[in-house]
């Protein structure tokens, strides 16, 4: 019989420096074969890590040079191998491989929150913010907290990039800052305030739970790509979209817009956003488009042509106003790409008006009607 090649990557390192560390996770220096190289420990996954600790480590990603920040994982610590797993919920997350984990998930049987879930009747036309892009993240909050600093967030993580929320120093921050109420992860994505198993129970535990007034939704730092129309993780703002009008909400589209993108695919309107709002929501968003000077505005209009995007769904063109200023002056982490504020500013403002439109709809029955 042929024996497969392994799909994962697997050494033995020994943590020899604590780089950083906080409740959820750690990253820590190891030593493989007289090399050194950063890992991130996963404290609700795989225990504490001291140094002199001999770790089992996941080191595919590194191995062929991918966009981790060049980490390797833990999967266990071989010092500490006997660990009790916390009380509560049964909800597997990961099933049936070897990291599978539980979560005690928001509507489970045994959850206090269960018979929210099963009570619930609508959105009553809340706004959500759905996004692609773990980026889009600190222009939304800027702009939200901005226009008005009472308005209570909620962050919903999906699993299209990381599934760890704890990889997110963004989100971290935003916490710290008290900047968001609450955050939910949702499918095989781990770690949030509240876990549920989908996009329609997170989008009910946002409003009926931590009663939030807006809602966000985007994937987790990272996304997949490969470059052909249909073949890349973001393509689940569609299915996000759908959910929202399911539910009785108001979807707002964040584009992806940038005039910073050396490929083609994404210059002006990114091909993700146009293969979702052209092909696979089923239901209408809101979407915003900033008004760019001239050249940029008749690229964005020569793309909406070439697809079903204008009769799909209420295209909204707003001024820029205040957005650059808002987020040029900024405390927060505005990077994309490898691109800050000022090296993407295309890309930043399409993003912070889409969340100024979200504002705008809570208080304007006519931008509601527009669903």
């Amino acid at each position: 019989m042929k024996r497969g090649k392994p799909l994962i990557g697997i050494k033995i390192g020994k943590a020899i420096k604590i780089l950083n560390k906080d409740d959820n996770k750690v990253e820590v220096l190891v030593k493989i074969n007289n090399t050194d190289y950063k890992a991130i420990n996963y404290n609700r996954l795989t225990g504490c890590v001291d140094i002199g600790d001999h770790l089992l480590l996941n080191t595919t990603a590194v191995d062929l040079s991918l966009g981790t920040g060049g980490y390797h994982f833990v999967i266990s610590n071989l010092d500490k191998p006997d660990q009790d797993i916390s009380e509560g919920g049964h909800i597997m997350k990961l099933r049936y491989t070897p990291y599978q984990l539980k979560v005690f998930a928001a509507e489970e049987q045994g959850s206090k929150y269960h018979e929210v879930f099963k009570k619930f009747k609508s959105l009553d036309d809340m706004p959500v913010i759905v996004g692609t892009l773990h980026s889009m993240l600190p222009p939304m909050i800027e702009m939200i907290k901005f226009m008005n600093p009472d308005i209570k967030i909620a962050y919903i993580m999906t699993d299209g990039a990381a599934l760890p929320i704890y990889l997110s120093n963004i989100v971290k921050r935003l916490k710290e800052k008290e900047l968001i109420n609450g955050t939910i992860t949702i499918g095989n994505a781990f770690g949030g305030d509240l876990d549920c198993i989908n996009i329609y129970n997170g989008l009910i535990a946002a409003k009926e739970i931590l009663k939030c007034d807006i809602a966000i939704v985007t994937m987790g730092p990272g996304i997949a790509g490969t470059g052909t129309k249909y073949g890349f993780s973001g393509i689940e703002q569609g299915y996000v979209i759908d959910a929202v009008n399911d539910l009785g909400g108001i979807p707002i589209a964040a584009l992806r817009i940038s005039f910073a993108d050396k490929r083609k695919r994404h210059k002006g309107i990114s091909h993700h956003t146009i293969t979702v709002l052209d092909k696979i929501s089923k239901t209408q968003a809101i979407v915003c488009i900033p008004k760019f000077e001239n050249s940029k505005k008749e690229y964005i209009c020569s793309q909406l042509k070439e697809t079903t995007i204008q009769k799909k769904h209420k295209i909204i063109y707003m001024d820029i106003g205040n957005a650059i200023d808002v987020l040029k002056n900024s405390t927060l982490n505005m990077r994309t790409m490898g691109r800050n504020f000022m090296e993407d500013q295309e890309y930043f403002i399409t993003v912070a008006l889409a969340a100024k439109l979200g504002v705008m709809t809570l208080n304007d029955p006519q931008l509601k009607m527009l669903r």
